[in-house]
């Protein structure tokens, strides 16, 4: 059959539309919509036919319908299907940046579920009836919840920071330590938040080692403030010193500079996990810190957020920075927020609040609930598959508490019939992504990070990708 013959075969649009005006997939979307899937799906047989040698032999209209049919109900899956999904999280790393760092406690969903209803009080006060200040809203928690005088609420903790130098160190001086220097995910350094605010970066001490001289000696009339960056992401040990931080702050006061501190991840509970201990941003405040900034997706366990807390004539001061409209947190953000802090208000962080959940998650839980899975699974083992408990190590991620591996446990697969690189890409690419550990020849699936309902999910894709494997 030659190509003109060939083409003469594919039904028309208007055929088409006809055909699919009965089904209820295409119920969804417009006429429009629904004429743009039909020409591209036409167009990618029409390709077909012309590329395949098999297709010299004829098909019939009404086949080549059907085939046109099931590639425009493809297309349109993808055309609805939304690229930001929700995933399981089998990793252990309880603050996977890439996963979306904290997940939401019931009452942050609550908020958020009320303010995505309808309008409301962002910014406007029902009390006078006139304008109100988004910053508002969480000033008084934030105040209960870290002892700050005052505090304000941007998009993130890399926007604090920079508001923090711009309106009070543009053009001036910032001391900060060489071991200080942080880069954090997708090289955004320190050094350039800096640069972008228009502050002047002093470094002093060394990668291992500051001592308060240092900074004695890097002090002048051009200097604005000393700045403690957390290395939230990293650790320095071994032959290692730095000033304690009341010396550092009692040593900006005497010389009538800021003493600032960039908590970078920031827990409103001092965390500790063997040696390592993470001080609470009220600790700090107390330490002399004038301002600190500190992230509210991470420890805090709430949204993305950059929280700024201190003293109240400097909050007063960054309300006016011209940057803050540039840098303003959005009102689901907000409702989150407001909904983690509700539970800290309550006192009931540790059980509402998933992160902390997570975190404080005993040993023997987290035994129990691999044994389960095991149990569960016991359809794979029957068909070959090697299935069993394993210890595992937790990490909080999202640059927290630095290379603290908590111990943990998850579930050891080596499937059968398929091998466990094509066992991942099949699990990682369903309906609900579900992301674990590749190692070697075998899955490791820990179930620190599992939520309600995962559970149940693993087991049946996993008997699902047991029949997959069959066929």
């Amino acid at each position: 059959m030659d190509n003109n013959e060939l083409m003469r075969t594919i039904p028309s649009i208007e055929k088409l539309m006809a055909r699919a005006s009965g089904l209820s997939e295409f119920g969804n979307i417009s006429h429009g919509v629904l004429v743009q899937l039909m020409r591209k799906a036409t167009q990618f047989v029409r390709n077909e036919l012309m590329t395949d040698a098999s297709a010299a032999e004829p098909e019939r209209t009404d086949e080549l319908t059907t085939r046109i049919i099931s590639r425009a109900l493809q297309e349109r899956y993808s055309l609805l299907q939304p690229k930001l999904r929700k995933v399981i999280n089998a990793t252990g790393i309880v603050l996977h940046t890439n996963l979306g760092r904290a997940p939401l406690s019931e009452s942050a969903r609550r908020n958020v579920n009320m303010v995505m209803e309808g309008y409301c009080t962002l910014e406007y006060d029902i009390a006078t009836g006139k304008r109100g200040d988004r910053q508002q809203h969480l000033s008084q928690r934030i105040a209960q919840a870290t002892g700050a005088e005052a505090s304000m609420v941007v998009n993130n903790n890399a926007a604090a920071v920079i508001l923090v130098l711009a309106a009070f160190a543009r053009g001036r001086e910032v001391i900060v330590s060489r071991g200080e220097l942080v880069e954090i995910g997708g090289s955004f350094r320190i050094p350039d938040v800096m640069k972008q605010s228009g502050a002047v970066l002093v470094e002093v001490g060394t990668t291992n080692k500051t001592h308060l001289e240092d900074y004695v000696g890097a002090i002048s009339e051009k200097t604005a403030a000393i700045l403690k960056v957390h290395t939230s992401n990293y650790r320095i040990v071994g032959f290692t010193g730095e000033p304690a931080v009341e010396d550092l702050c009692a040593l900006a006061h005497r010389n009538g500079i800021l003493a600032l501190n960039d908590l970078g991840s920031g827990t409103l509970k001092a965390f500790r996990s063997g040696e390592y201990r993470e001080p609470s941003v009220e600790e700090c405040l107390n330490a002399g810190f004038d301002l600190v900034t500190f992230s509210g997706d991470k420890l805090l366990g709430a949204s993305q957020a950059g929280i700024i807390a201190g003293k109240s004539r400097y909050i007063e001061l960054l309300c006016k920075e011209p940057l803050l409209r540039a840098f303003r947190i959005d009102k689901l953000s907000l409702a989150a927020l407001e909904g983690t802090l509700l539970d800290y208000a309550c006192g009931l962080a540790e059980k509402s609040i998933p992160t902390w959940e997570m975190l404080n998650m005993s040993l023997g839980e987290l035994a129990n609930r691999a044994e389960s899975l095991v149990t569960r699974l016991e359809p794979l083992v029957k068909a070959g598959w090697k299935i069993g408990a394993v210890p595992t190590k937790s990490l909080a991620g999202g640059g927290s508490l630095p290379a603290v591996e908590i111990p943990g446990f998850g579930i050891e697969i080596i499937p059968c019939g398929i091998s466990a690189t094509q066992a991942e890409e099949s699990l990682r690419k369903g309906d609900v992504a579900i992301i674990g550990l590749l190692r070697e020849h075998a899955l490791v699936f820990d179930v620190r990070c599992l939520l309600k309902g995962d559970e149940e999910a693993l087991c049946q894709r996993l008997l699902e990708l047991l029949q997959e494997a069959g066929r």
